[in-house]
């Protein structure tokens, strides 16, 4: 089965100050592939650059993907090049949808802590827990009121107070994370996704939290990429390549003209991951659960490396 869907762009529209919607639907028509809430896309773009977004909504087969895009100022050349280049009619090609930051539907409480960008895969859980019925709240912080993206679909919750909005440009105080934590009902989910400050001050206040009912996902690492110095042994063809110092394993493989797929290139989307046949991996990604790692099954290329001299990778 091909990964990669053509899709057209359908519509864009501004959310926000600086960020945009887009709307993309199937080159063939039809329906795309299902999603629930926390899952991304990959987007190929011009000049071999793959980036990850996340979907809003959470449907089952459906006739549009839609994303939410902020213009980073320090843009790779992929948030840049989809506010400046894709219009109505643009072809893109996207991969089907991973998610690594699933929304556990149980009878329980839950809250979602979104930061800037971040709301967008928390917006989804929120509008899926409502449907079903769920207890839920949702603290959403961002710089200001104008670069705050879905403040309109989210009216009624503000004024019923389930969503507590605050503004930096506005003075408004920080959510107060401890004391939400300490607050919540008992067995209740807490979900963040933000800016690293955020998200390190979330794992500080759900320290004594069992990790089950800790989810989070972060726009960038917060660790150093592997070292290198070992090899990689290739069960597909039989090839054998050294990663040197300073170099990934993904680094390398392109290096030796292997075609892999991958998109953030920091261990936080998923899209490079590969199976791990022999070796002992040394883990530097933010996907694989901590009883993912020590199966020691797969490894994200990268920026994990090898606790062993050898890896053979099923490539």
């Amino acid at each position: 089965m091909d990964d990669w869907l053509s899709v057209r762009v359908d519509a864009v529209s501004p959310l926000a100050q600086g960020i945009a919607q887009f709307d993309l639907r199937p080159v063939q028509g039809g329906e795309l592939p299902s999603y629930a809430p926390g899952a991304h896309i990959d987007i190929e773009l011009p000049g071999k650059i793959c980036r990850s977004y996340s979907l809003l909504g959470g449907r089952g087969a459906t006739e549009r993907y839609q994303i939410a895009v902020l213009r980073e100022p320090a843009s790779r050349g992929g948030s840049a090049w989809l506010h400046d280049e894709a219009r109505p009619g643009t072809l893109l090609r996207v991969a089907r949808p991973r998610n690594h930051f699933a929304l556990d539907e149980g009878e329980h409480g839950n809250v979602l802590i979104a930061g800037g960008i971040g709301v967008t895969p928390l917006w989804a859980m929120a509008q899926r827990l409502d449907e079903l019925g769920r207890d839920w709240q949702m603290h959403y912080r961002a710089r200001r009121r104008s670069g705050a993206a879905l403040l309109q679909g989210m009216a009624r919750h503000v004024e019923a107070g389930r969503i507590a909005l605050s503004f930096a440009d506005e003075d408004s105080p920080r959510p107060d994370l401890h004391a939400i934590v300490r607050s919540a009902s008992p067995g209740t989910h807490f979900y963040c996704c933000g800016p690293t400050a955020m998200i390190d001050a979330f794992q500080q206040a759900c320290a004594g939290v069992p990790a089950q009912r800790v989810h989070l996902e972060r726009f960038s690492a917060d660790t150093e990429p592997a070292p290198g110095g070992f090899a990689v042994r290739l069960a597909r063809s039989g090839r054998s390549l050294v990663v040197p110092p300073g170099s990934s394993i993904l680094d390398v493989l392109r290096q030796a003209g292997i075609d892999v797929p991958a998109a953030c290139e920091q261990g936080i989307c998923g899209a490079c991951e590969t199976t791990v046949l022999q070796g002992i991996p040394d883990h530097r990604d933010l996907v694989l659960s901590p009883a993912e790692r020590a199966a020691n099954r797969s490894l994200m290329i990268c920026c994990s490396g090898a606790a062993s001299p050898e890896l053979l990778l099923d490539l």
